[in-house]
């Protein structure tokens, strides 16, 4: 169910991204922008959900974050693929770390989030 909440904080960050600062700049320092909000977003988000939530042992974070790594991927590709009708190379570019592109980052911090949060408490 957290994971709901964490794609509503994405979605929400792309919007702000889009209608705010994207049009002011140009779109890979947007894109940059929006990766690095979007993993300071998704920190506070889980930090108040294991308030709510408590995560009982590291191996149990562990496993949440790597649910929510594949969850997230597979929606990308499934939604943004099957529904959206972007073809694979689109999909593919935001994950070219040596052009600058940062979402991997976001990714990574989805899979281990749960696990730092879980070690600060």
């Amino acid at each position: 169910m957290a994971w709901f909440g964490l794609m509503v904080i994405a979605v929400l960050n792309g919007a702000l991204r889009t209608l705010v600062y994207g049009k002011r700049m140009p779109e890979l320092r947007a894109h940059q922008i929006s990766c690095f909000t979007g993993i300071f977003l998704i920190g506070i988000a889980v930090y108040f959900l294991n308030k709510i939530w408590p995560l009982e042992t590291g191996i149990q974070s562990l496993i949440i974050g790597l649910l929510w790594l594949v969850m997230t991927v597979l929606f990308e590709f499934g939604f943004g693929h099957f529904i959206m009708k972007h073809p694979w190379e689109k999909l593919f570019h935001d994950y070219r770390m040596d052009k600058g592109r940062l979402w991997i980052l976001v990714l990574l911090w989805t899979a281990i989030v749960p696990y730092v949060i879980y070690s600060l408490h």
